[in-house]
């Protein structure tokens, strides 16, 4: 601190002790009363320069012409019959509810909120229709054309290079979406696969485990018959079916083994003996088998006859 701003202080607390001071001695002569001070507020001077405000209105006013400005002064455009019905309904469905329903009390159709924003809203509409209707007007007016013409193609906002980019990189999360369901899918099925043939293992040895349960009451004489034996040949008859078609099919379409060479020829088909067909046996010929022996049960039997 320099010794100019310690003066400056000192004055301060000086004039300060001073002011105190006589405060304190007139407050002991009685001359400060209750009343005496008033605290005075001085009015703000408004200013109101009305050339000062014209030029400066000059300064920044634009003499831009009305196709710039688009500005309008207009009334409201009639209301459309239907509005003015469904406006019609609403008051009377309005009027029927408190004429109706004592416990609501009862508001004027001025103060009504829902009412009063219904109107508010359909003056908005009115006045940026009747806006419409005239500024379309006067553009045609000024020679403005309102519409584009069919053959018009707009500039687009990106180049092609930069839209054939964003087309590829959707591509390619599509493809990459698809892939992903893909081996979803096949992971379900695998383990689908997986589940069912658990479950028809453990239904084979189930039916395997019954069959020998059967098979031994029968050997204590639990059971009388076998019929759970025709059962499991009838099953055993039809699993040999299925494999029986399963295997005409892997021999036409294939089973997923090697198939490299399959067509080659050997050296029994360039030969043309793999489709030879073996000459049938005639009738009553030496080498055509004679009659089937009879059992010995009947043969026993003639013989007791004779």
């Amino acid at each position: 601190m320099t010794e100019l701003d310690m003066q400056e202080t000192d004055s301060e607390y000086n004039s300060e002790d001073d002011s105190e001071t006589e405060l304190q001695e007139a407050f002991a002569r009685g001359e400060l009363k209750p009343g005496l001070n008033i605290e005075y507020e001085k009015p703000k001077e408004k200013v109101n320069n009305i050339p000062r405000l014209l030029a400066r209105t000059d300064e920044i006013k634009t003499d831009l012409p009305w196709v710039e400005r688009l500005d309008m002064v207009n009334d409201l455009a009639p209301l459309a019959p239907e509005m003015a019905v469904a406006l019609e309904k609403h008051e009377q469905k309005r009027a029927n509810l408190f004429k109706g329903n004592a416990k609501i009390p009862y508001v004027r159709p001025e103060e009504d909120p829902v009412l009063n924003d219904f109107k508010r809203e359909m003056l908005f509409h009115r006045q940026a229709q009747a806006a419409v209707i005239e500024g379309i007007r006067r553009l045609h007016e000024l020679g403005v054309k309102t519409k584009r013409p069919d053959d018009y193609f707009a500039e687009m906002a990106k180049s092609d290079e930069h839209m054939q980019k964003i087309r590829a990189n959707l591509m390619a999360k599509q493809e990459g979406q698809a892939k992903s369901e893909r081996i979803k899918q096949i992971r379900e099925q695998r383990k689908m696969g997986k589940i069912l043939a658990k479950q028809t293992k453990v239904q084979r040895e189930m039916e395997k485990k019954e069959m020998l349960d059967k098979l031994k009451k029968f050997r204590k004489g639990k059971l009388k018959n076998l019929d759970f034996l025709e059962d499991a040949k009838a099953l055993e008859s039809k699993t040999k079916k299925s494999a029986e078609k399963r295997k005409q099919r892997d021999k036409k379409f294939g089973f997923g083994g090697k198939k490299k060479g399959a067509k080659r020829n050997t050296k029994s088909s360039a030969a043309g003996l793999e489709n030879t067909k073996q000459p049938r046996r005639r009738v009553g010929s030496k080498a055509a088998p004679g009659n089937k022996r009879v059992g010995k049960a009947r043969r026993l039997k003639n013989k007791s006859r004779k």
